[in-house]
């Protein structure tokens, strides 16, 4: 299965080029920020890093991934668009250098209707935390 086929984000927002599902609750992620992404040039010029907001959507996109495939497992008749309807912290560890693969190891915590709460764990090559955040998604009917 394709990403594009559990999220509606596509190229240049999307950040997710590899996942694999672990079990009902947990997915696995990765993206690599290859060095001519655009941002770089701003972000800052001459020392380019990943902006945390693209670190935190790699992060709300896996979440929506997780619960597309979960939807398509049950085959419910609830489709819609996932969304972020809350941040509820975010602890950016290490910068994420261009050409750079991160992997995230994304869970869900609770369901509650069409309120998911997540907590992801982003973690660079070597293998050091870079992001640990905790949020809420929510599935809404497609606008």
């Amino acid at each position: 299965m394709d990403i594009k086929d559990l999220i509606p984000q596509r190229e240049p927002f999307l950040f997710i080029d590899k996942f694999d599902q672990q079990s009902e609750d947990k997915m696995i992620t990765s993206y690599f920020f290859q060095e001519d992404l655009n941002f770089f040039q701003g972000h800052f010029p001459g020392e380019p890093i990943v902006p945390g907001v693209i670190l935190s959507e790699h992060c709300f996109q896996s979440a929506a991934a997780l619960m597309g495939l979960r939807s398509n497992k049950t085959e419910s008749p609830e489709k819609g668009l996932t969304v972020l309807s809350r941040i509820q912290s975010a602890k950016f560890k290490n910068l994420v250098l261009p050409n750079t693969r991160i992997e995230t190891e994304t869970i869900l915590i609770e369901q509650i209707d069409n309120a998911a709460f997540f907590k992801s764990i982003v973690k660079n090559e070597d293998n050091k935390k870079v992001l640990i955040i905790e949020y809420a998604c929510t599935l809404i009917k497609k606008i």
